[in-house]
């Protein structure tokens, strides 16, 4: 039996995305989108989305252009048709058969939640939605419990790292750090981030201590 693959992806101010458009132009969330096809015009799509914000603008500069719908009070609800094939990151994710199953948004910054059938059909999700939008970065990665006859995969929740000890990582993993023998010692990667050896290590310490203690699934 395949093992599927959940995966939540972000993308930081997506082209062709009238959704994360107009949550950043109101500097808002939206947390709720829908979609709807007329049978009498396959080739164009409707969306609406609720939208949270302070305070939302009297028209928003995308094209097509959003309009207001309804009100919930603590949100506006949008709506909008746009013709289908533009290459928008859910047409991306849905051309491999994947349908979106969560679309959120943090003002600029676009979040999708998809299924994936296997490693396979998820590295090819990721490879096509990396060729258009140059900003994507996996958030995080769950693998089905169905089947454990050839072990057991470990996906790790990125955003549980700083982007401080995220940026370490990388880099002493860039340079080598890790390696044996070691291609950088700890002051040739503190140099590299123009931090102190000390703080360097405390940044190590507590990012490797988050990974095992998801790697492990350990909890206080």
């Amino acid at each position: 039996m395949p093992s599927g693959i959940r995966a939540e992806v972000k993308i930081e101010d997506p082209a062709g995305c009238v959704v994360t458009a107009a949550s950043a132009a109101a500097s808002g969330r939206v947390h709720s989108v829908s979609k709807s096809t007329n049978p009498d015009a396959p080739e164009r799509v409707t969306e609406e989305f609720l939208l949270e914000a302070e305070e939302y603008p009297d028209a928003f500069d995308v094209d097509p252009e959003p309009s207001r719908v309804f009100s919930y009070g603590s949100g506006e609800v949008y709506r909008f048709t746009r013709e289908l094939g533009q290459g928008c990151p859910c047409e991306c994710v849905e051309r491999h058969d994947s349908p979106v199953t969560d679309v959120r948004t943090r003002g600029s910054s676009l979040y999708l939640t998809f299924h994936a059938p296997d490693m396979e059909g998820l590295q090819a999700i990721i490879g096509d939605l990396m060729e258009r939008c140059s900003t994507l970065d996996v958030q995080r990665l769950l693998q089905s419990q169905q089947d454990h006859d050839e072990g057991t995969l470990v996906f790790v929740d990125r955003s549980t790292l700083t982007a401080r000890q995220l940026e370490v990582l990388e880099t002493a993993h860039r340079m080598g750090y890790f390696e044996h023998p070691k291609r950088a010692n700890a002051g040739e990667v503190a140099a590299e981030l123009e931090i102190s050896a000390t703080t360097l290590t405390e940044h190590l310490a507590a990012a490797q201590t988050k990974l095992l203690d998801a790697i492990l699934d350990y909890e206080d």
